[in-house]
Order: C-alpha cells, then structure tokens, then sequence
C-alpha cells in the first residue's frame, strides 16, 4: 500500500514532465543543436574545396561581415521592408478583427475570406503579385500610365521594391492576424460595451479603451511574432526577383539579412560567414522584439488608464 501510495506520487510529478518532453526533445534536435552549431562554426573558417571546418578565427567572420557593405544593405533593406509590412499589417488587422467581431451578415463567411491569403502558397502570391508590379506590363503601371503618370520601376528603384515585397507580406499575414485577434475580442464581455455604449463612447473609443487594453497579452504576441516573421523575410524577396542571380536585385536594392545568409552559405559556400550573418541575425531579432515587447506593454498600460 505505502508503494502503491509513493508511485502514485512519483506519477502525478512526472506525469506533466513526460507530456511535455516530446517538444523539447524535438526542439533541442532541430532548434537548439543548430543553432549552437552555427555559432561554433562562426567561430572557424570554413574550407570550401574540402567541404571541411578549417582553423579557429575568433570573431574574424563576423567582422568580416560587419565591414561589408552588402550585409548592411540587406540590414537597412529589412528594416525598410519590415517597417512597410508589419506596422500595416497589425494596424489593418485590428480593424479587420473589430470589424468581424461586430454583427456583421455572414461573418463566418468573411472570417473564412480573410485567412484565404494565408492559404495561398507564396509563390502563386508572388505571381499575382507580379503581374501588378511588372515593371514594363504591370497592372499598376498600365492604371499610371492611364492617368498620365510615369510608370514605376520597382524592380529598380529601393524603396518601391520594398513597397511591392512589403504588399506581399500585408496581403498573406493580416488576415492570419486578425484571426488571433478576433479569438481575442470575442472573450471581451459584451455588458462592458453596454456600458460604455450607454455613457456615450463610440466604437473607437471602445476598441481604443476598452478592447485593446482588455486583449493586451494577444496584441503582445501578434507584435512580437510580427516582428520575428518580419526580420525573416525570404521568400518574397527571393522570387520577386527577375535577375538571373535571384540575389535581391542586381544592385542587392531588396536583398534581406535572411537571402544574404542563403547567399553566402548555399550559393557562396562561406558557411562561416554566413553562419556569422546569421547569429547577428538572431541578436537582431531578439533586440527588436524584446524592445517592441517592451514598447508595447507600455503603450497599452498608458492607454488603459
């Protein structure tokens, strides 16, 4: 009996740890082990007629990294394409999801029309996309060109390529977000837009002081996973462009930190380098979304009081 009465203790104490081992035993396989790896190997160089790990070189890479130019092109460019996509982005889909969360007629249908982007693979995105912002045939150039206007070069000028890449990204993920959000708004209590409704707030004053300080832990996390997707942008950039090199434009006017690692490691075989441009990566990306985090939680604290 005293046996019995020890096992079902030892049962209900690792009972929760065994449920949750399978996911830390697969993230330490595929997350943690690379990532270490990585890090060792940004440490070395890297013999690319051997296909070998060479010499110990200390930080050799990542200064090499941080004096090239190219690198910091790709750092502005994803910057630049990060801030044109996600701060849209979750702008748009807290309006979508408020939208939704509002009685609306056929709501299950508009809820099941706004994750169709996300559905859509991203290279048949790329494609629609591209048709619109074709530099010689594009839709947006043909309606320009209508109006009198000079058509756009987008996949030459900076700043008008990160527009076209940053649509993309708008176009795929807010719907996706607003979903989250929308999960979110639908727990809020009805009674307490009654109430609000009765003192005369209107509807954006009740999304602005009622629904976002109420759903603050979802909004944090819509941002912050924003702000990771964001940093990470490969694909879009990659297949939007018509070089033959595919390396972010033939001036590298789109290229991200991410086809800069792809470049460098894939098609260059500088696995060291690259493994270097990918840990400043992953440091960058922890600064930002810890600062947005930050950012955030202050923003909707000030506007909850």
């Amino acid at each position: 009996m005293l046996r019995r009465q020890r096992r079902s203790r030892w049962d209900v104490r690792l009972a929760p740890y065994l449920f949750v081992s399978p996911f830390f035993v697969v993230f330490a396989v595929v997350g943690l082990f690379p990532l270490l790896y990585t890090g060792w190997l940004s440490l070395h160089e890297w013999d690319r007629t051997q296909y070998s790990r060479g010499g110990f070189v200390g930080l050799e890479n990542f200064r090499w990294v941080l004096d090239d130019p190219v690198f910091l092109k790709s750092l502005v460019n994803t910057l630049s394409i990060f801030v044109m996509s996600s701060v849209p982005q979750i702008v748009v889909a807290v309006g979508v999801a408020a939208l939704l969360d509002s009685q609306l007629r056929g709501r299950t249908l508009w809820r099941i029309s706004v994750l169709l982007p996300f559905v859509v693979a991203p290279t048949a995105a790329v494609l629609i996309f591209g048709s619109l912002f074709a530099d010689r045939s594009g839709v947006i150039n043909e309606l320009l060109g209508a109006v009198g206007l000079e058509p756009i070069r987008w996949h030459v000028e900076r700043w008008w390529s990160h527009a076209a890449i940053a649509s993309m990204v708008n176009w795929r993920w807010t719907g996706y977000n607003a979903l989250i959000l929308l999960a979110a708004m639908q727990a809020v209590p009805r009674d307490v837009y009654e109430s609000a409704a009765l003192d005369g707030a209107s509807r954006l004053r009740q999304l602005v002081h009622i629904t976002l300080p109420m759903i603050r832990p979802t909004v944090i996390f819509v941002i912050v996973t924003s702000t990771i997707g964001g940093l990470q942008i490969f694909t879009e950039p990659r297949l939007f462009d018509d070089t033959p090199q595919r390396e972010g434009g033939a001036n590298h006017q789109y290229m991200t930190m991410t086809l800069y690692v792809y470049v460098k490691g894939i098609e260059d075989q500088f696995y060291g380098r690259a493994s270097a441009a990918a840990w400043l990566l992953f440091l960058f990306i922890i600064t930002l979304a810890v600062a947005n985090y930050a950012l955030t939680r202050w923003f909707t604290r000030r506007r909850s009081m």
